[in-house]
């Protein structure tokens, strides 16, 4: 079997670690793993299958004889390092927002549109978390007919915020719990017992930037152009894997049965739908695992054409780590 030399740009954080994880878990053919990051971080050691592996310090000359950069870094590292991945000849799938809406790179969920694998220029994106589990859920229903507009509400864990998010929720909990105070670093406000309807900052008449993304991510992956969503983001007090709630609109009327029976064979998808027995998608059984579970499908009572559903999934995993892996698997394929 060929095997690759793959980097992870930002293999210290949270969607690094997890990357690693995943590259081991679906067995993907690496001969060799080069974990980059921060000067701070380069000569720690980490572990692959078995092995401890020194961490670099990111620099340009560290892609040469790459053959695929995992990223898993901000914006702006991303940024200063895509020319020089693409100069030493690796794909760059890259997890960060930073050419998720440049129209000369793939924006890709392997599930819904591997086809446009076929025409990167050498850097591949990875959409949002949201927009990655949600489309999972959904795509399939084009099947029936186009979607025609979205309504979605996100609610979505603390560690879509980073590994900081759960520290905190778990510090104010204990805080809460002695009659202490706790001062908040990550979130602008209290997340123990409490709800945040903002992530992002304001980008489109009132909407967020997290907001926008479902529309105009959704657009690009879907091949939809004129897909129009509504969507609100909050952040909640869970630990690990965002919910979704959503409105699916088409041109022609769709039963629930319809949609049942396209979701149920939709790849990526787990149905899991019987309110009579209290069957549903929940975050704690989505998390640690790759599969988005959709549920409480039922007919939308504003729109005889529209349907509702709610969906799951582990933003870390399916969100980001296990997306950009299958986006590699398409690569070697």
């Amino acid at each position: 079997m060929k095997t690759y030399t793959v980097a992870i740009l930002g293999a210290t954080g949270a969607v690094g670690q997890e990357m690693i994880r995943v590259l081991q878990e679906r067995n993907f053919p690496v001969g060799k793993l080069i974990p980059l990051a921060s000067k701070r971080s380069a000569g720690k050691t980490l572990k692959f299958r078995g092995e401890d592996i020194t961490i670099q310090e990111a620099c340009d000359t560290a892609f040469e004889g790459v053959d695929i950069v995992l990223g898993a870094a901000e914006n702006d590292i991303a940024k200063q390092f895509a020319p020089a991945i693409v100069a030493a000849g690796a794909v760059f799938v890259d997890n960060s927002s930073a050419f998720r809406m440049d129209p000369k790179v793939p924006l890709i969920i392997p599930e819904v549109n591997p086809e446009d694998v076929a025409w990167h220029n050498g850097i591949i994106s990875n959409p949002n978390c949201s927009t990655i589990i949600t489309l999972t859920a959904v795509n399939a229903l084009n099947s029936i007919a186009p979607i025609r507009t979205m309504t979605a509400s996100t609610y979505q864990a603390v560690s879509g915020a980073g590994a900081g998010g759960p520290i905190e929720l778990m510090g104010e909990v204990e805080a809460l719990a002695k009659g202490e105070t706790y001062e908040p670093k990550i979130f602008p406000y209290q997340i123990a017992f409490n709800l945040i309807p903002q992530i992002g900052g304001e980008s489109f008449e009132g909407y967020t930037s997290e907001e926008m993304k479902m529309q105009n991510e959704g657009r690009k992956i879907m091949h939809l152009p004129e897909l129009k969503v509504s969507c609100t983001c909050v952040r909640v007090p869970v630990v690990r894997s965002h919910s979704i709630s959503v409105s699916c609109h088409f041109d022609v009327p769709v039963t629930v049965e319809q949609v049942r029976q396209v979701i149920a064979k939709a790849p990526g998808v787990k149905l899991v739908d019987d309110l009579g027995a209290k069957q549903y998608p929940m975050p704690l059984d989505t998390s640690d695992q790759d599969i988005v579970f959709v549920g409480r499908i039922r007919p939308d009572l504003t729109d005889d054409n529209g349907v509702c559903l709610w969906c799951c999934g582990d933003q870390v995993r399916k969100g980001a780590a296990t997306n950009a892996i299958q986006i590699a698997e398409l690569l070697v394929k």
